[in-house]
Formats: C-alpha cells, structure tokens, sequence
C-alpha cells in the first residue's frame, strides 16, 4: 500500500510539474525534454524519446534527451508505416507497438543498425493521437535488455500521452493564433506584422547582405470601382500566387491594400536588382480571369540594397519607399532602385506638398494671367492662366512648387481651385462688356488620368455661366505624349468634344511630332521659348519654327511662340507667317486686377477684325 502511494505521489508530481510548464507557456520542446526526464526518474533504465507526426505523415523527432542526435536527425523526415521501426509503426497502427529484440524484429530491418550500436535492444513505443484520432506523435521507451514494458511502465505512459496532447493541443493554439496573427486572411501570404517581425531579425552587419523590394499594383482601386471588390479581391489572391511563383525562396508580404514586399537574401536575386524586378513584372504581366473580368495586373517597384551606413533595417525599408514613391510619379509600371539623394529630393517633395496643401487650406492660390497678342496691332485675343502661391508678401511661380505637383491628391486640387478662381474671373470680364476671347488653363497628367477631366472642367465653368467656347485646355507635351497611353487620348476627345479647344504647350521640348497630332490631334500648338529665343542667332531655330508655322497652318492647327521676349523676335515671327505671341515683351504674368485694366485697354473687338485674325477660334489662321 505505501508502495503504490509512493508511486501515486510521483505520479502527480510529474503531472504537476508539467501542467505549470504548459500553464507559463514553455515551449512544447522544453516541455517534452523535462517529461522525458521525468519518466526516466520513475522508470529507471529506459530511454525515453517523443517524436511528432506531421500531416504528411512524416516522422520529427522532439524530445529524446537520452539519444545522441546524430540518431534522431536519422529518424527525422521517416515515413510512418508497419516497417518504420516501434515508432513508426505505432503511428500507422494507431496502437502499442512492442518490439522486445530489435535485432530480429522485422519492423526495424531499415533501421536497426541505427539502435543496436548504441546498445539499444528493445523498443515499446504508444501513439499520441489527436481528437480526431490522427496520429500527432508517439512516445516510447527504448530497452538495453530483450524486454517489453511492466504494468508501472505502462501508468507512467498513459500519464505522459495524456499530459503530452495538452500540451500538443495549448502548442497547436498558439501556433493558430499566431498565423491568423501573421497571415494576410486575403491571400495566405505574409503580412505587415510578418514582415515587420522579419525585417527586426535581418543582420545589418554586411552590406549587400540583403535587399528590399516594395510593390505596388497599380490598378487595384479601378478594377475595385468598375468591377467591384470581389473581383478585385480576385485580383490580389492571383498577384499574391504570381509573386511567390516568381521569387522562388525569397520571402514575400502583403503589407498593405496594394502593396507588397520583398525580402532578397539569395545570390542569384542581389546580383541583378533589375533582372529580379523584371521576373516579377513578366510573372504579373500576363492577363488574369477574375470571376469572368479579363484583366492585366499592373505593377510599380521600389528597392533597396542593405548599404553602408544603414545601421537598421528600417533605412533600408525607407529608402525602398522612396524608390517606390519615386518610381510611381515618374512613371508608373516600371522599376527604381534607391540611390543616394533619392530621399533628399522626396523629403523636399513632400516639403512642398505641405506647403501647397496649406496655401490651399488657408486660400492662398491664385490665378495670374499672360496675355496672348496679336503681333501686328498687339491687342489681346487671350490669356493663359498660371498658377501663384502667395508666401507673405511674396508670389510665388508654380515653378517653386512644381515637385508638389507631381503628387496626383495635390495636382487634381490645384486644378479645381484654379478652375473655380478662373471661371469667376471670366465671368465678371463678360459682366463687364469686355471682349474677352479666350483663357487657357494648364492640366496635369493626374488631371488626364482622372477620367473626368471634361466633366470636371464643364462643371467649373457652368457654375459661373461660362460658355465652354472660351475655354481651351493646355496640355504639356510630356502629359500629351502618356507613353501611348489610350487614356489621354479619350481625354483629348473627350474635351474636344464638349467645344473646348486643345493646346500642346512647351513644344519642341520632348518627343512630341507633327506625326502624333495626327493620332491625337489639337487645335492649337505653343511654341517653346527655347526655339524663340535662338531665332535671332540660329539658323536651325529659325528654320524649325518656320517650318512649323507653314505645316502648322496646313493642318489647321494654330501656333501662338511663347516667350518672346524681344522686338526682333517678334518681328522674324511675323515675318514667317506668325499671326499671335506671348512673352514677357507684352506683359509678364499679372493678377486679376492688373490683368482687367489690360484688357479693358487692349481687348480686340472682334467687330473691327477681319476673320482671318480672329485670336484662337476655330478656323482662324
């Protein structure tokens, strides 16, 4: 009797101490390590050992402090099944497997000359099986003598398997929870917490040691607003796939609504940066069925190299952001690599979008105008309307803030405000009798790619009663080219369409031709200052200019030469055929009210004119 209360008390002293190891959330492997122990305490002479089965049914082992590892690792990856040994065998059975001499049990043909060397002899081992009844792991006591177990063996056993499936079970929580915690729920990836937690744990000691790349997809916001957000939730599980396709083992993330990261440790993806970003752009490049929508993922990447001086992940992670911010208002669909100054040049951007976003907060935007003349009488058949921020007392050219402008949110607002403050300005020219013509307004690439721009701009000018002929749309030569961007031409049409005229500004400054204005024509062309400023001095200046005038006039498209600056360049102009100018030799950019007076004083009457003159409308020279 004081024996099997001796044995009860030990009983519940292992019970005991492996509950409070479960309850203060040691691991499963220290756990499994000190129930080992303890079960080689109460049954002298064993060896006790735990392995766990995988849902693949692949054998690793977890706790056998007793064995050398050397046996162990041989055992890890082992498949279950009636000839992989006690253990083995045990799991594919679901019950006690006894092997009293290992040395002719057939069970262990395959592995016996693992276990004999080392004076293991005999084998018992139990399955651990799960509330389903799947085997999750075995336990077992090794013999160095030709035995099976005793009945006192068998109550430690039935003890531990217990005691090891809480512990599997509390195991199998935390792992849970954290996958939920670390998993995008979209897409099965990685996500910001993952990724956080993995930057934390890069060493930052070598420098090209790792590599950060950022990815942004491009149209998930248009397909979410014209397909819905199940098909753009499609959409992102099927870029999620195609980037883990692509970057093989490297580590990827899901940080964000369309954002991606990744994380570059391979050889073969630091050595060529741009190599490694174009794979990820031909793995999404292809077209992508999303619940019966076609549609082509379109990407942006930043990236960075781990450099010297960057102490922290974190450095490496900002400069990918810059990269990428980078890549996204330069161009959208290709690849940047952070260089140095890169952030200079952002952190001064994101400077003057404060700076904007404030004037227009506080209405400190406002509209000046240059007149548009014609050179032989020098009246105003015109006005381009430019932009101004006022700083105190001083006025400043969009020029100054012109970095602020490439972000779409700011460009899209500096539009509307100039639109409202125009709009009225004309509005009270007309109130007033004048013979006001034409003003021009200057659009952004944002403003092309909003997809209403012609609304957008009806809108603003019928709230003030403005007919729409007196309004024509300045587009750069930059925006107006769009990389071949079908977008921009709807936009030109669009516009077009509602009577609005068209003009191409800064010409001659990019890539733009004669030939594009077939595909994407325009009413009116502006001559960059660059060309008048060599007409005096350049044969070539003056030979293109020419030239252009006469091909100009051909197409019907009129030219107005911007920056004119002097008496004889307005004179070579007129001389080659040049009906209208703006420049600094008829009046620099004024406001409203210095810009009233000057038409109140120079405004063609279109009475008095002859129809050949009449400053930009339609069928005029």
């Amino acid at each position: 009797m004081s024996c099997r209360s001796e044995g009860e008390r030990a009983l519940l002293e292992l019970q005991n101490t492996i509950l409070k190891m479960i309850a203060k959330g040691d691991s499963l492997v220290t756990t499994a390590e000190r129930m080992c122990l303890e079960a080689e305490k109460l049954a002298p002479g064993v060896i006790c050992s735990i392995l766990t089965v995988d849902t693949a049914g692949l054998i690793h082992p977890l706790a056998g402090p007793g064995l050398p590892a050397a046996y162990s690792a041989a055992l890890d990856g082992v498949a279950i099944g009636p000839r992989a040994g006690s253990c083995g065998s045990a799991a594919f059975l679901r019950t006690d497997v006894v092997a009293t001499d290992i040395a002719a049990d057939p069970s262990w043909a395959a592995f016996r000359h693992l276990a004999l060397p080392l004076g293991l002899v005999a084998c018992w081992s139990s399955p651990i099986l799960d509330a389903r009844g799947e085997p999750a792991g075995t336990f077992a006591f090794y013999y160095r003598e030709q035995r099976g177990p005793t009945a006192r063996e068998r109550e430690i056993v039935e003890h531990c398997v217990h005691l090891f499936m809480i512990a599997l079970e509390r195991h199998q929580r935390v792992i849970e929870h954290e996958r939920r915690a670390y998993t995008d729920a979209m897409t099965g990836m990685p996500n910001r917490a993952a990724f956080n937690k993995a930057l934390e744990a890069l060493d930052c000691t070598t420098p090209g040691d790792w590599a950060l790349l950022v990815l942004d997809l491009d149209n998930l916001k248009v397909v979410n607003d014209t397909f819905g957000h199940p098909t753009g939730d499609c959409l992102l599980r099927i870029v999620a796939r195609r980037i883990a396709d692509a970057i093989g083992c490297e580590r990827a993330f899901r940080i964000g609504g369309d954002e991606f990261a990744i994380i570059l440790q391979s050889a073969d993806s630091l050595h060529d940066l741009d190599r490694t970003a174009e794979k990820l752009f031909s793995a999404l490049g292809s077209t992508a069925d999303c619940g019966g929508q076609i549609i082509v993922p379109r990407a942006t990447i930043g990236g960075a190299v781990l450099s010297h001086g960057d102490r922290v992940a974190e450095r490496v992670r900002q400069n990918a952001d810059f990269a990428l911010y980078h890549a996204k208002e330069t161009g959208r669909g290709g690849f940047v690599r952070y260089w140095p100054g890169l952030g200079t040049n952002i952190t001064r951007r994101l400077g003057d979008i404060r700076d904007v976003d404030a004037a227009l907060r506080e209405d400190r935007i406002e509209a000046y105008y240059q007149p548009i003349v014609r050179l032989d009488t020098r009246e105003i058949v015109g006005l381009e309307a430019l932009c101004r921020m006022r700083l105190g007392d001083e006025i400043v050219s969009a020029a100054r803030f012109h970095e602020a402008t490439k972000d779409v949110h700011v460009a899209t607002a500096l539009t509307a405000r100039m639109l409202a403050l125009v709009a009225a300005d004309v509005r009270r020219w007309l109130e007033m009798g004048i013979p006001f013509q034409h003003v021009g307004v200057n659009v952004s690439s944002a403003d092309m790619h909003g997809g209403a721009l012609d609304r957008v701009l009806a809108a603003a000018f019928e709230r003030e009663q403005v007919p729409l002929d007196h309004v024509i749309v300045e587009v750069t030569e930059a925006v107006y080219m769009g990389d071949g961007d079908p977008i921009v031409q709807r936009a030109i049409e669009a516009l077009r369409a509602r009577g609005m005229r068209v003009a191409l500004d800064d010409f001659g400054t990019g890539f733009a031709s004669l030939t594009h204005l077939l595909t994407v024509p325009v009413d009116i062309i502006k001559i960059d200052k660059s060309f008048i400023d060599r007409l005096a001095t350049s044969n070539a200046s003056k030979a293109i200019v020419d030239g252009l005038i006469q091909i100009a006039r051909k197409l019907d498209i009129k030219v107005v030469p911007e920056g004119i600056e002097t008496e004889e360049q307005a004179r070579l102009l007129q001389a080659a055929g040049s009906v209208l100018g703006q420049g600094y030799l008829f009046s620099k950019p004024v406001d409203r009210q210095a810009t009233t007076a000057l038409l109140l004083g120079r405004a063609q009457r279109l009475g008095r004119a002859s129809p050949r003159v009449k400053g930009l409308a339609r069928g005029a020279a």
